[in-house]
């Protein structure tokens, strides 16, 4: 990977652990009138969330990049695929169904603005501009839908033992089975598209390195 693109990973790795360590603070400092009232529940509940997993995601392997340390292997394409589609899901996930929904200020709106901005665009924008080039296949689409299927999985199982949903859409208890899966269809069907949108642009993209 080239020395820009180094860079970019290493400044969308710093500005995902900032983003997510301020929503970790933002939290633990709150007056408690969310669904988990203590901490450390509270705190820990942060995890629970996509936003946060995708973040999470991104900047490990963004982390692993700039440090040179980014292989060839399935699990690190994988889950530098699942990095760069998760957190694309997540920006266009809130910005179109779940923005109007809050109302926040202070260090609370610098996190948000981070996690469910920032690092989305950092994160297309460097995948698009610095690659890495050629790690993109059928074989690591199929890998990558696994951890959206867990994430769905252990949010139900959870939610159905808790009460708690992190997002209105996933949420059993204002919706019902039927429509929190087909929720997560629609936002299934957006995830391969996007994969699949993923994978044919990495090869073009390939092509057109070679040739230059």
């Amino acid at each position: 990977m080239r020395k820009q693109g180094r860079i970019w990973s290493g400044v969308t790795a710093l500005i995902v652990f900032l983003g997510v360590l301020i929503q970790l603070l933002v939290t633990a400092t709150s007056s408690g009138d969310g669904f988990y009232k203590e901490n450390p529940e509270r705190v820990l509940n942060v995890f629970a969330y996509f936003t946060i997993q995708s973040n999470l995601l991104l900047g490990g392997t963004c982390l692993l990049l700039a440090l040179g340390r980014g292989g060839d292997g399935t699990l690190f394409k994988t889950l530098r695929l699942n990095g760069v589609l998760c957190i694309a899901v997540t920006g266009i996930v809130y910005h179109l169904v779940l923005a109007g929904s809050d109302s926040l200020s202070g260090w609370a709106w610098v996190a948000n603005l981070l996690v469910h901005t920032a690092t989305p665009l950092l994160g297309v924008l460097g995948w698009l501009l610095t690659g890495p080039r050629g790690q993109t296949d059928g074989r690591i689409v199929a890998w990558s839908i696994v951890y959206p299927l867990l994430w769905v999985a252990f949010t139900l199982i959870r939610g159905e033992g808790t009460g708690f949903y992190p997002y209105p859409f996933i949420d059993v208890g204002l919706h019902g089975y039927g429509r929190v899966l087909l929720n997560c269809l629609f936002v299934a069907l957006l995830f391969l598209a996007l994969a699949a949108g993923a994978t044919l642009l990495d090869r073009r993209l390939s092509r057109q390195s070679v040739e230059r």
